[in-house]
């Protein structure tokens, strides 16, 4: 049998990826809107959930292709990790414009609307760093200058994080509304842990196949 018939009749993943990292910054937008009030938090809910809900079954498609396609255009296990760490970020930003809606926030300080800005910024160099992969021997400095713009952004948003915690707590008195930004606080901080994540999987790619 020529080598050709082997190959898989279209090698869909990077699509799927690419795809799945879109939704991942409608996501992101939204999250900042949320935040700066411009979505009401009850309107933001059912357009995540939707957003979710589309990158999960992209996350469905790609596992069941990994089970079926003889030949994947990376190793099983390199594509596994991507969508799964991709989908972690969506799932987080989702978990954020939740406890936005459920504490019934007021509005948002001005150092929260920075992080949350800062986040989004994380998650749209993870998108354009997946839409270099498939290309990846051609694009790896790309990528590489991606990815530490992602840690860069990550040491930023550490830094966002202390500041505003720090001011929560000697600035605010009422004890409730410490304990709903604080839980908002450490949603927006595992959202850029997660995009932080998904570098390292990236710089991993690099390494093996560029």
């Amino acid at each position: 049998m020529p080598f050709s018939r082997l190959k898989p009749k279209e090698e869909k993943f990077f699509e799927f990826l690419t795809d799945h990292a879109e939704l991942c910054v409608e996501a992101a937008e939204l999250m900042v809107d949320g935040i700066c009030g411009k979505v009401s938090r009850d309107a933001a809910l059912p357009i995540i959930d939707k957003l979710e809900k589309d990158a999960d079954e992209i996350v469905a498609i790609t596992e069941k292709k990994l089970h079926k396609t003889f030949i994947t255009p990376m190793d099983r296990e390199d594509i596994h990790v991507l969508i799964e760490r991709q989908d972690c970020i969506i799932d987080t930003v989702k978990a954020l414009l939740e406890k936005l809606h459920m504490y019934n926030a007021g509005e948002s300080p001005e150092g929260i609307v920075e992080i949350a800005k800062n986040a989004r910024d994380c998650i749209k160099q993870v998108c354009k760093a997946m839409k270099d992969v498939p290309n990846v021997k051609k694009n790896y400095l790309k990528i590489e200058a991606r990815t530490k713009k992602i840690k860069q952004l990550e040491k930023l948003g550490d830094e966002l994080y202390r500041q505003e915690m720090v001011k929560l707590f000697r600035e605010t008195t009422d004890a409730i509304e410490i304990i709903k930004w604080k839980e908002i606080l450490s949603e927006l901080e595992r959202v850029v842990n997660t995009c932080e994540a998904q570098a390292d999987s990236l710089k991993r790619v690099v390494l093996k196949y560029a």
